[in-house]
């Protein structure tokens, strides 16, 4: 095996570590917040992304970034939301083409309500997953970055 090959073994192998850590953290969070909220994570995901927006709203295709979901995927996700009425779509005032999406005031205490248990859930999966020696140092890099508080 070459340096080339190391180097792309290197890679992949940090990138099923990467994987490892996403699918075990998301799996914890996905069965709090159904079970306590009815909320799914990338509808979780997507409540906090419009919570983060100044005027409170994003385009279709800004959302659908930011729960990494096809264009297909984000409108069935926002019409499932908009039938529970935690959030709307608005016609775009510059462009009528575009289509805005805004939370409601019930979206707002939905994600008021559920943050905690998110919030916490991450604490407990980082904390347990710092445990796992394969997982440590990627738990660590994330606290280096300032991206989670240090805990445990």
């Amino acid at each position: 095996m070459g340096i080339a090959d190391d180097a792309v073994e290197i890679r992949a192998r940090g990138w099923r570590t990467l994987a490892a850590l996403h699918g075990l953290i998301e799996g914890e969070l996905e069965r709090s917040l159904q079970a306590e909220h009815g909320l799914s994570v990338v509808e979780f995901t997507v409540l906090d992304a419009l919570s983060r927006q100044s005027g409170w709203h994003m385009r279709m295709s800004q959302l659908a970034r930011a729960a990494a979901l096809s264009s297909s995927a984000t409108t069935r996700l926002v019409n499932r939301l908009e039938d529970r009425a935690l959030l709307t779509r608005i016609l775009c005032a510059d462009d009528r083409r575009g289509i805005y999406t805004e939370l409601t005031e019930q979206g707002r205490t939905m994600l008021h309500q559920a943050r905690p248990t998110h919030d916490k859930v991450l604490e407990v999966a980082l904390s347990d997953a710092r445990e796992q020696p394969e997982l440590a140092p990627l738990v660590d890099s994330l606290h280096a970055l300032d991206m989670v508080p240090a805990h445990g």
